[in-house]
């Protein structure tokens, strides 16, 4: 089987490599990665021919231009990369027959009663969320054989610490103040344990829209509270606020989260609590030595 991974580059494209033990292609976009390929999705043609020739069985699609206040204030830019650049891949993945997984988002939703199950209905709150529904809709029209999988508040080991525990031990080692939304709930999920599941379910016959979510909805302070606890960091440095306090560009839903029963009934995978993904992550980086 031959698998590509778009967007190798980023977070969760390492962890799926990392999942499949580097036998699979993977692309770059901005920032060079050696072993991987470099590919802008935005390039229709070049899109094409790359997967022409590779003639993939199964795509991996987690790149995205994932900041969301930069998309609030960069709209058509946002566009290009999470709205066309999906529809370039979706198209390339049809002619050649592969399986196509695109990573989608709780966006999708508005907060307003989550956690939320795959049968609820969408109403994104912002530009982010806007482009993932607009994705979610081309993929179920241009192919058959996709999984459009929705995860939230992904964490684990990052070396360049974009995620929100490793922003989180970087400022508590500093002991630098920490602004923490308390009003914003959501489901965290190991990124490790997401590929591992995610690959599962590539690998199956099933088709459609899963959410694939750790299985406790948590607010982000009782999060950040127990990734302290976790690494033996006093929280001192965490400061509790409102999601308004944070005067942000695109707004955020409050109640948000995913339920992942549907996922969890199918699979034998279990879904980590982050408890247990914030162990494993702790053991990884002692292992790695950067604890300390």
């Amino acid at each position: 089987m031959r698998v590509l991974i778009i967007g190798a580059s980023g977070f969760v494209g390492s962890r799926l490599q990392a999942a499949f033990l580097g036998n699979c292609v993977g692309t770059y976009c901005t920032h060079a990665v050696p072993g991987l390929h470099p590919l802008d999705v935005r390039d229709a043609d070049a899109v094409r021919r790359f997967i022409a020739d590779l003639t993939p069985n199964l795509i991996f699609h987690p790149a995205a231009q994932a900041h969301v206040d930069w998309c609030e204030t960069h709209v058509s830019e946002s566009f290009e990369v999470n709205v066309r650049g999906v529809r370039n891949v979706a198209q390339a993945a049809r002619e050649v027959g592969a399986r196509y997984v695109y990573f989608s988002s709780d966006y999708v939703f508005n907060g307003a009663a989550g956690p939320y199950a795959e049968g609820a209905t969408p109403d994104p709150l912002n530009v982010y969320g806007r482009h993932k529904l607009e994705a979610e809709s081309i993929i179920v029209k241009c192919l058959d054989n996709h999984l459009i999988v929705r995860v939230c508040g992904v964490y684990g080991y990052q070396r360049d610490g974009k995620n929100f525990v490793m922003s989180l031990l970087d400022r508590g080692r500093r002991g630098e103040l920490m602004n923490v939304p308390c009003d914003q709930w959501g489901t965290p999920t190991y990124a490790d344990n997401l590929a591992a599941v995610v690959k599962e379910l590539a690998l199956s016959i099933h088709r459609g829209v899963f959410h694939v979510v750790g299985p406790e909805c948590m607010d982000r302070m009782a999060f950040a509270r127990l990734a302290c606890a976790v690494f033996g960091l006093d929280p001192g440095f965490l400061r509790p606020c409102g999601t308004e306090e944070l005067r942000q560009a695109a707004p955020r839903p409050l109640r948000g989260g995913l339920v992942a029963a549907k996922v969890g009934a199918l699979l034998a995978i279990p879904l980590l609590g982050p408890h247990q993904g914030l162990e494993l992550m702790k053991r990884q980086m002692v292992r790695e030595d950067l604890t300390q």
